[in-house]
């Protein structure tokens, strides 16, 4: 997964760069279309890639997963059913599943790196809205906006696996200890 987001991000933007030379060159609506596709596209996937890497940096998987912003309500676990989580969750990618490997990690280790993961897919959120922006000079407001939308659904659904599952994970802990 990791391989594949990296050149796709890779390939977006170098299509954005072609397409807005085509369209300076032949002043084409569909070339500025697709250059702006592609460089949203770019920005998503590269997004995505530099907030996880940032976070790498900084908490190397270290979390501290007694925090409140991590702790699950108890209105969380009606929530979750009602999405049946239990049913989709194992059909979402993983980017990378090695760090939620219990043969290689303890329970503790795997808590932490799901409290870095929430927030990544958190900061995600709140920054799927950045190409609203774009809209200013491009318009098609309501596109930029649909796109936005989605993609933060989609971040949104791994905040709730991480947080649907981490709550047998604590157990978990709890029992090695």
């Amino acid at each position: 997964m990791p391989k594949m987001m990296k050149f796709t991000t890779v390939f977006c933007f170098m299509m954005s760069i072609f397409t807005t030379i085509l369209y300076r060159r032949f002043n084409s609506e569909i070339c500025i279309t697709l250059a702006v596709t592609f460089g949203t596209i770019t920005y998503h996937l590269g997004m995505r890639l530099l907030v996880g890497l940032l976070y790498n940096i900084g908490m190397k998987n270290r979390a501290n997963y007694t925090k409140k912003w991590y702790r699950i309500h108890s209105w969380e676990h009606i929530l979750y059913q009602f999405l049946k989580v239990k049913k989709w969750k194992a059909k979402m990618p993983t980017y990378n599943s090695d760090i939620f490997s219990n043969k290689k990690y303890t329970w503790d280790e795997i808590a932490q790196a799901m409290c870095q993961s929430e927030l990544v897919h958190e900061t995600n959120i709140v920054l799927s809205f950045v190409p609203l922006v774009a809209s200013v000079r491009f318009g098609a407001f309501s596109v930029f906006l649909i796109t936005s939308i989605c993609s933060a659904i989609f971040d949104l659904m791994f905040v709730i696996i991480q947080r649907y599952n981490r709550t047998r994970i604590i157990r978990m802990v709890l029992r090695e200890r």
